[in-house]
């Protein structure tokens, strides 16, 4: 009896000892994601610097400039026609009403379910020479040959430019509308007492206000932009993204290929860091806890139809113009819709988009609350450097990842062929699996951002209460934590979800031999100008796509 008395404290001891090491285990799990994150990254700019062949002073007296310079100029465009749309949209429906501005309000963030490729194909389609506006010009005015009149030039870096900016602004709509109706209908009445007119008022009060959310809405735009491939490679503009691919695929060099991802890693940096400086000194503080909203005011006659027109420009070419294209072609051939093809590419995105999603939010969840737990002021660093994945270009994190896994894949199969006298082969590199993992790299930000803002809205008090009563740290988030978040969960499943459906660049590099989502089979089949048989992958990307924006932009409805 004496022995059973002694063995249970002692059995009690070691259980409480073990207890007392699981905050020390989620801390360690949760560094281990870290690095998993940031791998890829630490990968392109250790290659970069130790290339097998080392071809920078070609690169610099070549191609570097000219890629450099076509970037630099694209970036400056869209920056300066995202910001014009987005924020010119944002301060008509915050502050005015007119005729249809109610659905438009909704509607504006519509283009952000399409990507900006299919919208390159949509605009060339129609505008190109042999399309259907310049084909009409030629009927009606009896024009013969391209020498007869003139036409702006479909595929160049300002009609890229264009594409882009309409794919785009809505992150800029997006954040300075929220901007603009966070301020107080207060303040504008002051300035309107004070002679301000409407262009006063956007010019000296709105503007300067809402300057902090439109930068970051620009940046992500611009972000967007520099990872772009699809779009530029169908204008034929060579942009640092274009080069990672023709070094890469066309010459064969995989360390100039990084080389060049290195530039573009600097790039983003650079991009990040000008942000977060622009916005360091501007704060902007409510002077009081009750806040008279901005009353709108009425617009009819010319003015309203100006402000309608104003509104439907960026909206027609984000939104309407690229479905109705896809649309008009995918009716011109319904029999495209049965190609076994398009079912392989459905079922392959659902699986690889689905995975990674869970995949990726499952461990944005682990490190987030890993992090929680340790309470080191470690977590302050590791958190913020988690989410440059996201700005992170696709084709920059395809270098980073593939070039380890090779290696790593030829070690295993060494290894492997000495144990046992039979090669595998690629065990890794040669399944969805590098591709998974470049989902869940790039996009791991986004949901890790929507998790630690979840995680922020639980009262302390909870999670506290629940380890008084004896629950582990893992039965607290299961039990208290989960069944709270569970919202901001599913909708970081979502959103992960649609971008890995959209995500080109990695799934061009790292899929599998023959294995085609819906984003490569658009791709391929309008790069070989069959567009009435990349339409139906197209429509489906695009449906996936509103599947997650109708929710977003509902909730942001007033």
């Amino acid at each position: 009896m004496s022995d059973q008395n002694t063995q249970q404290p002692a059995a009690a001891l070691r259980r409480r000892s073990f207890a007392s090491l699981l905050p020390d285990l989620w801390s360690v799990g949760a560094a281990l994601i870290a690095v998993l994150v940031l791998a890829p990254v630490v990968s392109v700019v250790w290659i970069a610097f130790h290339p097998t062949e080392n071809i920078w002073p070609h690169l610099m007296a070549s191609v570097l400039p000219r890629y450099l310079t076509t970037t630099l100029i694209l970036m400056l465009s869209v920056a300066v026609l995202t910001a014009a749309m987005g924020t010119g949209a944002a301060w008509l429906v915050s502050m005015y009403r007119f005729p249809g501005r109610n659905w438009l309000d909704f509607a504006l963030f519509f283009p952000l379910a399409i990507p900006a490729y299919v919208g390159a194909y949509a605009i060339v389609d129609l505008l190109d020479f042999a399309g259907p506006v310049q084909s009409a010009l030629r009927q009606a005015m009896g024009w013969t040959s391209a020498r007869d009149y003139w036409f702006p030039q479909t595929r160049s870096l300002w009609g890229a430019a264009l594409v882009l900016s309409a794919a785009f602004y809505p992150y800029v709509y997006l954040l300075a509308r929220a901007a603009f109706r966070e301020q107080s209908g207060c303040t504008y009445e002051v300035a309107r007492a004070l002679g301000q007119g409407p262009w006063g008022l956007f010019a000296r009060v709105g503007l300067p206000m809402a300057r902090p959310a439109i930068a970051v809405g620009v940046s992500l735009a611009l972000m967007e932009t520099v990872a772009d491939y699809g779009t530029v490679h169908h204008f034929g503009v060579q942009t640092l993204t274009t080069g990672i691919f023709t070094t890469w695929l066309d010459g064969g060099n995989a360390g100039g290929a990084a080389q060049i991802a290195g530039v573009v890693l600097t790039l983003i940096l650079v991009l990040v860091t000008l942000e977060r400086l622009s916005r360091r000194n501007a704060r902007f503080h409510r002077l009081s806890r009750a806040q008279r909203p901005i009353e709108r005011q009425p617009l009819t006659g010319l003015r309203g139809l100006a402000a309608l027109a104003a509104c439907l420009v960026p909206f027609t070419l984000g939104f309407v113009l690229p479905v109705a294209v896809m649309a008009y072609h995918s009716a011109q051939a319904p029999a495209q819709w049965l190609a076994p093809g398009l079912f392989k590419a459905l079922v392959n995105t659902l699986v690889a988009g689905g995975g990674a999603a869970l995949v990726t939010v499952t461990l944005a969840l682990l490190l987030v609350y890993g992090l929680r737990l340790s309470a080191h002021p470690a977590g302050r660093i590791v958190l913020p450097l988690t989410t440059l994945g996201y700005a992170t270009p696709g084709a920059v994190l395809a270098v980073g990842l593939l070039l380890p896994l090779a290696a790593l894949d030829h070690r295993l199969a060494d290894g492997i062929e000495a144990l046992t006298g039979h090669d595998p082969g690629l065990l890794i590199t040669g399944t969805a699996f590098a591709l998974g993992l470049a989902y869940v790299v790039r996009f791991f930000g986004v949901a890790q951002g929507a998790v630690e803002t979840a995680f922020g809205r639980v009262s302390p008090s909870l999670p506290l209460a629940a380890r008084s009563l004896g629950r582990s740290p893992g039965g607290t988030l299961i039990a208290v934590y989960l069944p709270m978040m569970r919202g901001s969960v599913l909708t970081a499943l979502l959103v992960v979800f649609v971008d890995c459906v959209k995500e080109l660049p990695a799934t061009l590099l790292l899929r599998p031999f023959n294995y085609n989502t819906l984003a490569t089979r658009v791709f391929e089949l309008a790069s070989l100008e069959r567009l009435s048989e990349a339409a139906p992958a197209a429509l489906l990307v695009m449906a996936v796509g509103l599947v997650a924006v109708i929710p977003i932009a509902r909730s942001g409805q007033t």
